[in-house]
């Protein structure tokens, strides 16, 4: 599963590995939507190797709008790859991103 939260972690650690694409659009909106509704801390955890669709970005950019606007802390460390995939896409900045771009 490309797509997945460890909520025995503090803060709840949502893993992002593979592909992630369209096909699992719905289960990461439904999980980013689930921890928005708790009002709680994220960490996103990605994978050397994941791979994402425009639609996994939008729904991140709009997930990340969300937790800020409830000022919920989300971050995550993005491999170098993915940061180039962003830019590609037209995208500002990757989500949560707390290392340098």
């Amino acid at each position: 599963m490309p797509v997945s939260i460890d909520r025995n972690l503090v803060p709840n650690v949502m893993r992002l590995e593979g592909v992630v694409d369209i096909g699992c659009a719905a289960e990461l909106q439904a999980l980013l939507l689930e921890i928005l509704a708790q009002s709680g801390e994220m960490e996103v955890a990605v994978a050397e190797g994941t791979e994402m669709d425009v639609t996994a970005m939008q729904l991140l950019v709009a997930a990340e709008r969300a937790a800020q606007a409830r000022g919920l802390r989300w971050a995550a460390t993005w491999p170098e790859e993915s940061h180039r995939a962003w830019r590609d896409a037209g995208f500002g900045k990757i989500p949560f991103a707390s290392d340098a771009q």
